[in-house]
């Protein structure tokens, strides 16, 4: 209970900090007016006006708002106190303390990939989730943030250091580092080359994980046939054989099959949820959401009706109410394909056609973990990649934020006691975070400081890309109301027309059993830095 004492302790505290305050918005006041006083008549006159009533102060804040030139921060009472610090940091260290080796056995594996992923978007990721819930964002928390296994990995290609999402999927999904552009292959194969592939495939820790008995699903944002799920159930010298539309005279000849086809041929995949329908169905085949757009397939295959065929209570969905209507207390399988190609951004999703990225995932784990035998889950978060390579940082960055809220989500279907689950990204983007800027500032807003041109620039930026702007030797001026708009690009100082990829190290986020854990590693070794 607190006493009248500490009231009044804190009362005094606060009148004290109330008048220093006062002093020193007065002198500022005086001096601006070229009045000379000394502090001491100055801290008179601010004692005096601190104990003035309710409505002078009124009239004496809008004086100051109106004629001090300041800028105001937003900063929490609670965080000026040291004992605030210290108790979180007493709250971690005792959190780090009490950790024991939990000796259990798990049997599932979710493996969460956040595409384009890297620490600099996790940050600001993490400060607009606390902003869109109405807080300053810094002290925001994620939900991989909360995992307590950290460690970098490296992300460089055998053949390039810059790398793509074709050789890190086949990375950290076989094993084996690979070159750029290639999946499931080895660095022994070579991209394009068809006969290169032959006798060079290797496995994904899907392909051993259905071996071994469990269910096995993929969830992406992007196409299924995308680089990043692909790596789990294909062998192909270019990531871009997404139909047999796409396949060179050469490859054909040469016996390689397209991305789509072996999505359905090769590994037994119980769920494959995401885009890409446009690559199962035939060029004369119309889409059945848009009137304008067919399938691709030059072999005239209906790849969905093949995969339907060949597996019991099984089900094809393209919309949110056929998604929603499926069982997943009687569905062993389930393919939902949303878009044509990649599934719509989180801010452009109409949430009556197609569902989220953690209504796939729930939808996933509720299907897949019938299996007592356990299952193994792979999600992608495909467009936080997509949004970074056109400029828009707003586009990638609420994907992050959704891609978070999936990690959340499964968090709660699962428990570590039998789940291992690991966050990680395939690269990074050159994209930055930073600038002068006061706490709770937008993450899409801009500097309080200008730059050496005198005008102003936003805390997001980016090294490369189509959001290149000078003009006669000059940029454009920035102000956040522009620059928090949907369709802004980030200004870039290289002009690409799309942003590249970084090369440096992105985390890896675990949350597990010990022995999963360390039963894992050997998969990852090839990207892991440190831990």
């Amino acid at each position: 209970m607190v006493t009248n004492d500490q009231y009044d302790h804190k009362f005094m505290l606060q009148k004290r900090e109330w008048e220093l305050q006062m002093t020193f918005v007065l002198r500022e006041g005086y001096k601006q007016k070229g009045i000379k006083l000394s502090y001491r008549a100055v801290r008179a006159a601010a004692v005096e006006q601190t104990m003035a009533t309710q409505h002078t102060l009124l009239i004496i804040g809008i004086f100051v708002l109106a004629g001090f030139d300041g800028c105001f921060s937003v900063i929490p009472e609670e965080e000026q106190n040291p004992n605030f610090w210290y108790v979180k940091g007493k709250q971690a260290l005792h959190t780090s303390l009490s950790m024991k080796p939990n000796l259990q056995r798990a049997k599932n594996l979710i493996l969460f990939l956040g595409d384009g992923m890297g620490i600099s978007t996790v940050t600001a990721a993490r400060i607009m989730k606390g902003q869109m819930e109405g807080k300053t964002g810094e002290e925001s928390v994620l939900a991989m943030d909360t995992f307590p296994h950290l460690a970098l990995s490296k992300t460089y290609n055998v053949d390039q250091q810059m790398p793509d999402s074709a050789a890190t999927a086949t990375a950290y999904l076989c094993g084996v580092k690979a070159n750029y552009g290639t999946l499931g292959l080895s660095a022994a194969a070579r991209r394009r080359d068809c006969s290169s592939s032959k006798g060079n495939e290797v496995k994904s820790i899907l392909h051993q994980a259905k071996m071994a008995g469990k269910s096995v699903g993929i969830v992406s944002t992007a196409r299924v046939q995308h680089a990043s799920p692909a790596a789990s159930y294909c062998h192909t010298p270019d990531r871009d054989w997404y139909s047999d539309k796409e396949l060179p005279s050469e490859a054909v000849t040469g016996g390689c099959k397209d991305i789509a086809y072996q999505l359905v041929h090769n590994t037994d995949i119980n769920v494959i949820l995401g885009g890409g329908r446009q690559y199962m169905f035939p060029n004369e085949m119309v889409d059945p959401e848009y009137a304008t757009v067919t399938g691709s397939r030059k072999d005239k295959t209906n790849l969905v009706d093949v995969w339907l065929r060949s597996r019991n209570n099984a089900k094809y969905v393209w919309n949110k109410n056929d998604f929603d209507a499926v069982n997943e207390h009687k569905t062993d399988y389930l393919m939902g394909l949303f878009e044509p190609k990649d599934t719509r951004y989180e801010l452009e999703r109409d949430p009556s056609m197609d569902p989220s990225l953690t209504e796939m995932v729930e939808k996933a784990i509720k299907i897949l973990r019938r299996n007592s035998k356990g299952f193994y889950l792979f999600v992608e978060g495909g467009r936080i990649d997509h949004g970074h390579h056109a400029g828009q940082a707003k586009y990638a960055l609420t994907e992050a934020v959704e891609f978070d809220r999936a990690i959340a989500r499964a968090a709660e279907l699962t428990s570590e006691l039998d789940t291992l689950s690991v966050v990680t990204a395939d690269h990074s983007h050159v994209f930055s975070f930073g600038g002068y800027s006061y706490r709770g500032n937008s993450v899409l807003g801009v500097s309080y400081s200008k730059a050496e041109d005198g005008k102003s620039f936003t805390n997001a930026l980016y090294g490369n890309g189509p959001g290149y702007q000078m003009g006669d030797g000059t940029r454009p001026d920035m102000n956040e109301t522009v620059s928090s708009s949907d369709e802004y690009l980030q200004q870039a100082a290289v002009p690409l027309d799309s942003e590249t990829h970084g090369s440096e190290d992105v985390a890896i986020f675990a949350k597990a059993t010990y022995l999963m854990l360390w039963l894992t590693l050997p998969v990852l070794s090839p990207t892991l830095t440190a831990c």
